[in-house]
């Protein structure tokens, strides 16, 4: 039998969720839920989807990434993904970490596009977990050795 694979999409609002929006041919005839800021853009952008709003700002806090932590227990042990799919930000890690860790879901993690040569944050962190590392640019293969250049979403 057939099953159906369900899909999280996490990321911060703005381009990073631009980004996931993009890979709707991949995502759209799929059981799929969304985490991202609960900001006006991502609410219009998902209008209809099924989405869980996760706390922000993120940039490089402690506070954010335990309160991130606790709605990701919360959202996985809900929802039960398959497959975890972000292009960023800090909201992805503890996605990633405790779906992988705890939850056996597969993650795929999307580096952003204007990186060409200089890993980011997120993507030095969520790495390790990461079962499909994808990049935009063949330079930085030489950055994520195990990445996969699927060439510009854009």
């Amino acid at each position: 039998m057939d099953k159906k694979i369900k899909v999280c999409l996490v990321g911060s609002s703005g381009g990073h969720l631009t980004h996931l929006y993009m890979l709707k041919p991949f995502w759209q005839d799929k059981e799929r839920f969304w985490v991202t800021f609960d900001k006006e853009d991502a609410r219009s952008l998902l209008e209809g989807e099924k989405m869980y709003p996760c706390y922000y700002p993120t940039n490089r806090s402690l506070k954010a990434l335990i309160k991130n932590t606790r709605i990701a227990i919360k959202v996985l042990r809900k929802e039960k993904p398959d497959l975890i799919v972000s292009s960023g930000a800090a909201v992805a890690v503890p996605f990633f970490w405790l779906g992988k860790l705890f939850f056996h879901a597969k993650t795929v993690y999307i580096e952003v596009f204007d990186r060409i040569d200089k890993s980011t944050v997120t993507g030095k962190m969520v790495y390790k977990v990461t079962d499909r590392f994808v990049v935009e640019w063949e330079e930085m293969k030489e950055v994520y050795p195990k990445a996969v250049n699927l060439g510009s979403i854009f």
